[in-house]
């Protein structure tokens, strides 16, 4: 399961590093189609809030690739997808609040 937890760890970083920038202000990473409706002056604090949403998915891949280094037991996948999955059903209920609060839905 080292291979598995190398490719978790590998898109948590690339997570980390994409959330990190639109936290600190780069919306360009973000489609346009999701920005439609942000008012300017709201731009900053969206992109804060995009950016800890993203953020919350590398966390989530970074610990379900922890788990998977402890083994190849049944359990031990099992306990790694549970993780992952609270995690992404985290993440979108997230990304639709923010999409819900600065461009008025998600479409």
């Amino acid at each position: 399961m080292i291979a598995a937890a190398i490719i978790l760890f590998v898109f948590a970083a690339l997570f980390f590093v994409i959330g990190g920038s639109i936290y600190r202000g780069n919306t360009n990473l973000i489609i346009s189609y999701h920005q439609e409706k942000v008012k300017p002056e709201e731009r900053k604090a969206y992109g804060r809030a995009f950016g800890k949403t993203i953020l919350v998915l590398a966390c989530a891949l970074t610990v379900s690739g922890i788990i998977l280094l402890f083994g190849d037991a049944k359990a031990v996948k099992i306990a790694s997808l549970c993780v992952f999955g609270a995690g992404f059903v985290l993440f979108a209920v997230l990304l639709a609040v923010v999409q819900k609060k600065y461009n008025g839905g998600m479409f």
